[in-house]
């Protein structure tokens, strides 16, 4: 792991000023975060991930957009049982793949 990314991405968060960090932007500081520090950093890293799914970017592309909602349930399900965030961002990624999987069953 490169340190000098580990410690701009840390930098770039503090700088952000904001509680979780949205957006490509989010999901490139948490993918790199977690891999560092993940009972830290996962669950904003799959709260982001269920959130870039839903955006209008992937919106019409349903392997993306599962893909997105995979990584954020092996993240979720990653974390310590213990997390006190693990059941609640668990809870929103399997909800938000299942919602997507009814779209594709009813051809939406």
């Amino acid at each position: 792991m490169d340190e000098d990314m580990v410690m701009r991405a840390r930098v770039e968060l503090l700088s952000a000023n904001r509680r979780v960090v949205r957006g490509t932007e989010g999901l490139r500081i948490y993918r790199l975060l977690t891999r560092v520090a993940p009972e830290v950093y996962g669950s904003k890293l799959a709260y982001v991930l269920v959130e870039a799914s839903m955006s209008a970017q992937v919106r019409e592309l349903p392997e993306q957009r599962l893909a997105l909602l995979e990584e954020a349930v092996a993240v979720a399900s990653a974390l310590d049982a213990a997390h006190p965030y693990r059941t609640k961002v668990l809870a929103k990624a399997f909800a938000a793949r299942r919602e997507l999987e009814e779209q594709q069953t009813h051809g939406r």
